[in-house]
């Protein structure tokens, strides 16, 4: 229902009235008054770069609405990944988001210098995938979130290997004015209080002209104490972290806004330009230590994140002839400055007598050896795409164009020994034993199309073809110092240029890997009657190759993803909608990133996985009051063959005998045939209902929602996973009460009813030599929170 839609409904009602709570579950907003009968709700989508209803679309799209957003209290990444069963997420703190799709993982690892995403992310037309991962932003005056399972590669491209996650901006609307905004508080169990403000206002200018403008200012409590702790090395005594101890210390704030212009130049043509900025602010990590206790850990080091970002968007749509034109081109500019703890990694060196001579400051002093990381990002990102689409009623139906993105990253990691000797510094780096200062710059060229063609009135073939090039390039500089005594050819005596990048002492590397390629797409779809079809799809995704960055190490080559997948979307009496799948999805020469000697990203192709799965979707109108819903995934990723990490001299898997060592013998697989793939559930699912009622001239609803996953590991070599340990499974029970009266809307919400420590991620500083401290990244403890809203 269309906010307008409810105003109107609504100016009758004159008093709020007190609700009893009972359990349900929702998807959207409660209804102003019940429909005369059951009935769903009919959702638009793009996915096909088409304006098409859900139901008509034969892919696996999930789509959650505006209603859905604004009734499940969704903000921001981690709380729509929740609600899409095929999605599942690596992150180490805001912004640090990995998607996953339909169990398509591979690295635990999510580097600067490693691989790219395998799940891209649009901002309505814009890719916002960066190298590290997409923003995570704040979700406000949204019309929708699309999630498209199986590749995308004839559409969308690089970086859409297994799938993506598109986010659908609200835009501006000449023939009305709109505005709302709404005001939220919130306390947390183990931290303290919360709070947002969001508003926004559609402005029509003229009846061909309105401006949209939209805010929002976020406050999220911290939930991680700072314990305070002694630290005592082999050399360099003991330390306290007595100035950092804190309670609840990993506290974010969020605030930014989104300024979008529509102007129709006349009944064929439209331009929207879009400005929008976001900052994000967080102290402390997000990890805890279970060896301290439960939310807690030890840190001798600030801990802290300054993200903000820039983005500018134009999209022209008109039509020649009959055929739609559309432009859309942006650019991106994303700065993070960081600052880390690194002690653990001191502490897990400190008994090689080589690192603890890093120890002794000048004149033979002791130091203080604990460490901390100092890191800038430097993000942009230019994208342009040009595709045209012919009429919907034509028998034969086309959509295509040509695509260019140019996104560079400048990473600097600085990591500083305070009162270090300046013989083991960085030339020009004052207390850096450690250097990363370079330039990576990923080049995308594509040309695709897709072709439609009706057989039959009820029988459709649909072709797809993607022409692709990459070009990517890494330079600058990593290592130590020419005077360490560990510092053999890394760093400054590796040296192949004495002129260094953006302050680097030298160039230490300077590498470059491109190649050129295609994906395909094959679908046929049978429409049993208007509401009932299905589909059979064989469709491949690309994910582009890279540079190792380590030494002589050859670049790693692009992966590819084959999926084979066999759905159907069945309407009945349009009260209940059942839509699944069920897939296999074969992935070759898939790019693993690991850390090896020096704890230096190295990124190799690693052999074949599969994926075996179903994915189900299903609405229930039970009555006009009452709908129910659920989602489901069920699937096996796992290894196809032993991992034994060994490889060709031109850096492909070694396929025969790869676990055979130079004398003979024979080594066991780091990771051995049919191991499950990291960071993903074999099983994921929610169950959810809704029930809206009449209390008085109010209407008042209550919902709730429960999810569900599996245990699952977050590495995919059997020693690193077992060090780690495996995450277990956990559910989480949300709730919500509420009522709107005229303008006017207010709920009572608890998400995690039973305060669980469900796990996200795992993680350790020093992985490759064994981990020190393992990290447990968790869900929000229990939040209650009351929202109160109002509508012009």
């Amino acid at each position: 229902m269309s906010r307008k839609s409810k105003m109107k409904s609504a100016r009758a009602r004159t008093a709020w009235v007190g609700l009893p709570l009972v359990t349900s579950a929702s998807v959207a907003l409660a209804q102003q008054a019940p429909p005369a009968a059951n009935t769903l709700e009919e959702i638009t989508v793009t996915a096909t770069r088409r304006e098409e209803t859900l139901q008509s679309v034969p892919l696996a799209v999930q789509a959650i609405t505006n209603e859905r957003i604004e009734a499940l209290h969704i903000q921001n990444f981690n709380d729509y990944a929740k609600f899409l069963p095929s999605v599942s997420f690596q992150t180490a703190g805001p912004g640090y988001a990995r998607v996953l799709i339909r169990g398509i993982s591979a690295d635990h690892d999510p580097n600067h210098s490693g691989p790219q995403p395998t799940v891209g992310t649009y901002l309505d037309d814009q890719p916002i995938t960066t190298i590290q991962g997409a923003i995570d932003l704040h979700l406000y005056d949204i019309a929708r979130i699309e999630a498209l399972a199986g590749p995308q590669g004839t559409l969308y491209g690089a970086s859409s290997e297994s799938g993506t996650v598109r986010i659908i901006t609200n835009k501006p609307d000449p023939s009305a004015f709109q505005a709302a905004y709404d005001v939220q508080g919130s306390y947390m169990a183990h931290g303290g209080p919360g709070g947002t403000v969001e508003g926004f206002v559609n402005m029509p200018l003229s009846d061909r002209a309105a401006v949209r403008l939209v805010g929002w200012d976020e406050h999220t409590s911290g939930f991680i104490d700072n314990v305070p702790a002694t630290r005592t090395y082999a050399v360099g005594g003991t330390i306290n972290n007595s100035t950092l101890a804190k309670k609840h210390y990993n506290d974010v704030d969020v605030y930014g806004g989104r300024a979008a212009l529509r102007v129709d130049m006349n009944d064929s043509w439209t331009i929207t330009p879009v400005l929008m900025a976001q900052e994000t602010k967080t102290t402390g990590v997000f990890g805890f230590d279970p060896a301290v206790g439960d939310l807690q850990v030890k840190r001798f080091h600030p801990d802290s994140t300054d993200d903000h970002f820039v983005d500018a968007a134009l999209t022209i749509e008109g039509k020649v002839s009959d055929f739609d034109i559309t432009y859309t081109g942006a650019f991106l500019k994303r700065q993070n400055n960081t600052q880390s703890d690194y002690s653990d990694y001191t502490l897990a060196y400190q008994t090689y007598a080589s690192y603890a001579q890093l120890w002794v400051g000048p004149n033979n002093a002791r130091i203080d050896p604990s460490q901390e990381i100092l890191g800038k990002d430097r993000f942009e990102k230019v994208s342009q795409e040009l595709r045209f689409a012919t009429p919907k009623q034509y028998p034969i139906r086309a959509v295509g164009g040509v695509f260019y993105q140019r996104q560079q990253h400048q990473i600097e990691r600085s990591y500083v020994i305070a009162g270090l000797d300046p013989l083991y510094s960085i030339k020009g780096w004052k207390d850096t034993w450690w250097l990363t200062e370079q330039m990576r710059v990923d080049r995308d060229y594509a040309a695709f199309a897709e072709l439609s063609y009706d057989i039959l009135p009820n029988l459709t073939v649909t072709g797809g073809f993607r022409q692709f090039k990459y070009d990517n390039t890494l330079a600058g500089f990593t290592g130590l110092a020419a005077g360490n005594p560990i510092a053999g050819t890394v760093g400054e005596n590796g040296c192949i240029s004495p002129v260094g990048i953006y302050g680097g002492p030298c160039l230490s590397f300077d590498k470059a890997s491109k190649d050129t390629g295609n994906t395909h797409k094959l679908n046929v779809t049978y429409r049993l009657d208007d509401s009932k079809l299905v589909y059979a799809t064989w469709s491949t995704g690309f994910r582009p190759g890279g540079i190792n960055r380590a030494g002589n190490l050859p670049p790693y080559q692009a992966d590819f993803l084959t999926n084979v997948e066999l759905g159907w979307k069945m309407t009945f009496a349009n009260a209940f909608r059942i839509n699944a799948a069920v897939f296999h999805e074969d992935w070759k020469d898939f790019q693993f990133g690991f850390r090896g000697a020096n704890n230096l990203t190295r990124i190799a192709n690693a052999g074949a996985a599969q994926v075996w799965g179903i994915e189900s979707d299903l609405s229930w109108s039970v009555t006009p009051r009452v709908l129910l819903t659920s989602g489901l995934t069920v699937m096996n990723p796992t290894l196809k063959d032993n991992y034994c990490g060994r490889l060709n001299p031109d850096g492909s898997p070694m396929t025969s005998n790869p676990c055979k060592n130079p004398n003979g013998s024979t080594s066991a697989p780091l990771a051995p045939q049919g191991q499950q793939l990291p960071s993903t559930s074999k099983v994921k699912a929610n169950v959810t209902a809704r029930y809206t009622f009449p209390v008085g001239t109010s209407e008042g609803h209550v919902l709730a929602a429960a999810l569900y996953q599996s245990a699952q590991w977050d590495d995919l070599r059997t020693a690193q996973r077992t060090a780690l340990g495996q995450q277990p499974g956990y559910a989480t029970v949300d709730l919500t009460m509420g009522a709107d009266r005229g303008n006017f809307s207010m709920d009572l919400f608890v998400t995690n009813l039973f305060d669980k420590r469900g796990e996200i991620f795992r993680y350790s500083q020093c992985s490759s030599c064994g981990p020190i401290a393992t990290y447990i990244v968790p869900i929000q403890p229990r939040v209650v929170g009351l929202r109160f809203g109002q509508k012009f």
